[in-house]
C-alpha cells in the first residue's frame, strides 16, 4: 500500500530550535499550495535535547511531525541514506521531499518542485538547481574550486545539493543503490534515474552557525568524488598513459638529439633522459596503484541502504502526541 501523502524528510543534528522555527513556515507554504504533507525529522544521533517548542505547535497542512531516531552520529549524508530506505520500506508514500532543516532551503520552494514533479508526471526526481548562494566569500571561494575539481575529475557539473522531491517509483529504485551511503545527490547521478531541475537561492540559516567549514566541505566533496571513483580511475588511466606516451616520444626525440645529430651539448642528454625517466616511473607507479585501490574497493562488501538501514534505527517518536515506536 502506498501513502498518497507527501513525506517531508529533514536531517537534523542539534538544530532543533532552527526546525521549529522552520515548520511553521513550512505549514504555510504548504497551505498556501493546497497541499498535505507528513514530516518525519531524522535525528542524527543529537546530543542537544528537541525542546518543547517543537512539540507545542498546531499546524494545518502538515498532518504528522515524527522524528526517526539513529543510534549514533552518521553524518548528513548517510542520515539520508537511512532515511530513504525507512521511509520506503515502512512508508511507501507517492513522494519524498528531502531538505534541510536550517532554513536554507526556503520552504516557499516545496510547492514548485511539488509541481514540477507533477509536470513530469511524477516519474523524475526534481533538485532545487542553486542559483546563487548566501554563505561568506570565502566559503562560495573553495565551494567554486570544488565545483571545478569535480568537473575536470567527473565532467560532471554540480549544481544540486539534497534539496529535491523523489517520486515512489524512483525511491524504489533508489534505495537499492549502494553509492546512497556516501553522497544522495551523486547516487541519483550515478543511478541514471530520468532528473529535472527548477531554479532556486538558497536562503540564510533561519539560527545558529553553519557547521560546513573548510575541513567539512572537503569531506563532502571527497564523499561525492568517491561515487565515481571507477570513473575518476579511467579517465586518470587515460591522463597517465597519455603522459607515458608522451614521456616516451621525448626520451626517443632526446637520444635522437644525442646520437642523429651534432646539436646536443655534453651532459644535457643524461640530465634530460633522468628527468624523464623519474616522471615515467611516478606516472606508472600512480596508474598501478590507483588501480589496485578501484579493484580493491570492487571487492568489499556492499551497503544496501534497504537491506542494512534497520542496523542504525533506534525508534520513531512521534512529536505530538508523544508515541515511540522501538525497532527490533
Amino acid at each position: 500500500m502506498t501513502d498518497d501523502r507527501l513525506l517531508i524528510l529533514i536531517p537534523i543534528y542539534n538544530d532543533w530550535e532552527a526546525a521549529a522555527m522552520l515548520l511553521p513556515a513550512l505549514d504555510r507554504a504548504l497551505a498556501g499550495a493546497a497541499l498535505r504533507a507528513r514530516v518525519l525529522l531524522v535525528d542524527d544521533g543529537s546530543t542537544a535535547a528537541v525542546g518543547a517548542a517543537l512539540g507545542d505547535q498546531r499546524y494545518g497542512a502538515i498532518e504528522l511531525v515524527e522524528i526517526l531516531r539513529l543510534r549514533r552520529n552518521v553524518g548528513h549524508q548517510r542520515a539520508i541514506a537511512i532515511a530513504l530506505a525507512y521511509v520506503q520500506d515502512q512508508v511507501k508514500p507517492a513522494a519524498v521531499l528531502v531538505m534541510d532543516g536550517d532554513g536554507e532551503d526556503a520552504p516557499e520552494d516545496v510547492p514548485r518542485l511539488a509541481a514540477k514533479l507533477r509536470e513530469s508526471g511524477g516519474t523524475a526526481i526534481v533538485f532545487a538547481e542553486r542559483r546563487r548562494r548566501s554563505e561568506s566569500i570565502p566559503f562560495r571561494v573553495f565551494y567554486g574550486l570544488y565545483r571545478f575539481v569535480h568537473w575536470l575529475l567527473t565532467g560532471i557539473p554540480v549544481r544540486v545539493g539534497n534539496f529535491s522531491i523523489v517520486p515512489s517509483a524512483q525511491l524504489e529504485r533508489l534505495v537499492v543503490v549502494s553509492e546512497l551511503w556516501n553522497h544522495y545527490a551523486a547516487a541519483v547521478f550515478k543511478s541514471r534515474v530520468p532528473r529535472d531541475t527548477v531554479p532556486t537561492v538558497r536562503a540564510t540559516r533561519l539560527c545558529g552557525q553553519s557547521r560546513m567549514n573548510f575541513v567539512a566541505l572537503v569531506a563532502h566533496g571527497l564523499s561525492a568524488l568517491s561515487v565515481h571513483a571507477e570513473l575518476i580511475g579511467v579517465r586518470l588511466l587515460v591522463l597517465t598513459t597519455a603522459i607515458v606516451s608522451l614521456v616516451v616520444v621525448a626520451i626517443v626525440a632526446v637520444l635522437t638529439i644525442k646520437f642523429a645529430t651534432p646539436l646536443a651539448i655534453p651532459g644535457w642528454a643524461t640530465t634530460a633522459i633522468g628527468f624523464l625517466l623519474v616522471i615515467l616511473f611516478q606516472a606508472i607507479a600512480f596508474a598501478g596503484v590507483f588501480a589496485f585501490l578501484v579493484l580493491h574497493a570492487r571487492s568489499q562488501p556492499l551497503f544496501i541502504p534497504l537491506r542494512d538501514y534497520p542496523h542504525f534505527v533506534s525508534r520513531v517518536q512521534s512529536v505530538s502526541p508523544v508515541v515511540n515506536v522501538t525497532m527490533s
